[in-house]
């Protein structure tokens, strides 16, 4: 099989690799009817995570399941599973409080090693053996038409981060909501945040096409500034008084420096980018009683309501997907994305 592969910064190659097996009776064998580039992939890409060695790279993607192991229950052959970005046992105390990102025998990223050492391929590929399948995938009643592949494929990191971030951050209806960041998380934060009840979504994004995808998505404000800037057009806004929740979704110093700048006292600040010189203001928090929670997304503990209300057209997250290209031109994915080109890329092998 083909499987995408990271060398060194900007340096992502297609390469043939071994077809992956079951290795465990609790393993299913998927193949890959989708995958797509994270944000998040875009920091060893750029060389700010260094890459010491060729490893695989990608951790979303939906299939049909092509094999099962024996003690597999809940998926079968011939089944469209969407997988977390993290696999996890489903059975252990933290999968059963929520926390699947936190699992003791799985909780790993994929393109690793498991629990057991054995590897993981990662999902911007053909075929992905998955470990804990019970524990790890969802499937879907039916295959999803073709148009509902790019909603399927968001649940697997995307929209179930950006849901992670309003839910943490507490989000009610009513509410005034700023979300930082207008990447695919931050743009599925902006449709979280208007599905949770928010009166008010400032998205906070200096590009068009975002900023176009924002609005669709329920944001009623957009605000381009940033830095001091950026805070008093927050400020002008909530007549001085600043946001009830701030949603930062890229997690990057000036990132969250921008978030804790746009709460109001009391307010709470939810954060879901992958923290990268990130300093947490805790002065700030002392003296005006701000909050932080948030974290890495235990995406596997939303799929299913966030599936349903997919398929019941509810919601569709897919639209953050605006450029779709064939698995062969993968290098040209990361780049639109690292161009700014694309919102979010979709690859179909």
């Amino acid at each position: 099989m083909r499987a995408t592969i990271i060398h060194a910064t900007r340096d992502v190659r297609l390469e043939t690799v071994p077809d992956p097996t079951i290795l465990r009776p609790t393993d299913a064998v998927v193949r890959v009817t989708a995958s797509c580039v994270c944000g998040s992939d875009l920091w060893p890409y750029r060389g700010v995570n260094e890459v010491t060695e060729a490893r695989p790279i990608g951790h979303e993607f939906v299939g049909i399941v092509e094999e099962v192991g024996a003690d597999v229950r809940t998926v079968r052959p011939g089944q469209f599973v969407i997988a977390p970005f993290r696999y996890s046992c489903g059975e252990c105390a933290h999968c059963r409080y929520g926390v699947h990102t936190s699992c003791v025998r799985g909780g790993q990223g994929w393109g690793g090693l498991d629990g057991d050492g054995e590897p993981t391929p990662a999902c911007q590929g053909e075929v992905v053996r998955v470990p804990y399948a019970d524990g790890t995938l969802v499937a879907t009643p039916e295959v999803p038409d073709v148009d509902q592949l790019p909603s399927m494929l968001a649940l697997s990191d995307v929209m179930g981060t950006g849901w992670h971030c309003a839910v943490s951050a507490g989000v009610r209806e009513g509410e005034t909501v700023v979300v930082v960041g207008d990447g695919a998380v931050g743009l599925s934060a902006v449709l979280a945040a208007s599905r949770l009840g928010a009166g008010r979504v400032v998205a906070m994004s200096r590009h068009e096409p975002r900023q176009a995808v924002a609005r669709e998505f329920g944001a009623t404000d957009v605000v381009a500034e940033r830095g001091d800037e950026g805070a008093e057009r927050i400020l002008e806004l909530t007549d001085g008084v600043g946001a009830d929740r701030v949603l930062e979704c890229v997690g990057t110093g000036d990132s969250m420096s921008q978030a804790f700048a746009s709460a109001r006292p009391g307010g709470t600040v939810g954060f879901v980018g992958v923290p990268h010189g990130v300093e947490v203001p805790i002065g700030t928090m002392f003296r005006h009683n701000v909050r932080l929670t948030g974290g890495v997304a235990p995406v596997r503990a939303y799929i299913p309501q966030l599936r349903d209300e997919v398929l019941a057209g509810t919601i569709d997250p897919g639209k953050v997907f605006d450029l779709t290209l064939p698995l062969d031109e993968v290098a040209e994915a990361y780049a639109a994305m690292d161009e700014r080109r694309a919102i979010k890329v979709m690859l179909r092998p």
